[in-house]
């Protein structure tokens, strides 16, 4: 019993360290974002989901304009017509929250009435309280603003113009999620980025030699197919490149895999990934590796509708 509580606790000792050390990377690359991306993630923070935020940040720079041209035609509710609505009306309760809440330090836009503003839009009553009034309950200045029967409460203790948020109950927390989450997920679920993982495996190092093998996951819900008779198709192009740092290419691998199945076999692999194996050697620009840490570029292209990622990472020796 011992021994399985211990391997238990190590178990997720080691998860939690491997995911400080994915925030900590995405933190990272945050950090030195160029001000156009900087604000557009911060703009979004209301709405991106994690994954989207995830692949923004590992995306290289010429690839991250794209994905916001997609991020917003994704949300757009109606795509015949010349104007995205979803994004002119997100844009327009930015503002608003800017004119209406000012006087926190910060624009109107990050503060917790804001967010709620942004999220929900204008609520049908604003009731406010200030300090000493009946409502007030004696904890300073409160608002309260209605979505037809349900409440949101703002608590300003100090009555200095700084509101935050208040959760009544754990189901009125759940319902605040639910509202961000159906602003976060308007687009249908087979619409999902194209995505992979990433690993690599050195099986063998010598002085003039590396030898070894990458992986990439695809998750299937995240391929488009087209439809053939009863059978769905795509073919996925991926090209991996090595170079150094100074760039120069050391190793390059191009393949197409073409995919077919009916439609009963990939529901059936909805929640898994398309696994692809591709071993590698390198032979020559070692000294320079040594030296400074090369790397990897991978890009990921699906023909059925020309949808493409594409991610860079380390290479060291």
């Amino acid at each position: 019993m011992k021994n399985k509580k211990l391997f238990f606790l190590v178990l997720s000792s080691g998860l939690f360290y491997l995911f400080l050390l994915s925030a900590c990377r995405l933190y990272n690359l945050e950090r030195k974002l160029a001000p156009e991306y900087a604000d557009f993630l911060s703009k979004v923070r209301y709405i991106i989901t994690s994954e989207e935020r995830k692949i923004f940040l590992e995306l290289p720079d010429s690839e991250k304009d794209t994905f916001i041209e997609e991020f917003w035609r994704r949300r757009d509710p109606d795509p015949e017509t010349e104007e995205n609505e979803f994004k002119i009306e997100y844009f327009n309760r930015l503002e608003k929250a800017n004119e209406l809440f000012l006087g926190e330090g910060r624009p109107g836009w990050l503060t917790d009435r804001g967010r709620i503003y942004i999220l929900f839009g204008p609520p049908t009553d604003r009731i406010t309280y200030p300090m000493g009034t009946p409502g007030s309950g004696g904890r300073g200045c409160q608002e309260i603003w209605y979505y037809g029967n349900f409440p949101v409460v703002f608590l300003d203790e100090s009555c200095t113009g700084h509101y935050v948020l208040v959760t009544l109950s754990l189901e009125h927390l759940h319902e605040l999620n639910l509202a961000q989450s159906r602003m976060q997920k308007t687009f249908p679920k087979e619409k999902e980025f194209l995505d992979f993982k990433f690993a690599m495996k050195k099986n063998l190092v010598t002085s003039d030699r590396i030898e070894g093998v990458f992986a990439i996951d695809i998750p299937y819900e995240t391929i488009w197919f087209s439809s053939e008779g009863d059978q769905l198709k795509t073919v996925l192009d991926v090209t991996i490149e090595l170079r150094n740092a100074s760039g120069q290419l050391l190793w390059q691998h191009k393949e197409s895999y073409p995919l077919q199945m009916t439609e009963e076999e990939l529901k059936a692999k909805r929640k898994k990934d398309y696994h692809i194996e591709i071993p590698f050697v390198v032979s020559q620009g070692l000294e320079t590796l040594r030296q400074e840490k090369g790397r990897i570029e991978v890009r990921l292209n699906n023909q059925t509708g020309g949808e493409k990622v594409q991610k860079l990472f380390d290479f060291k020796i």
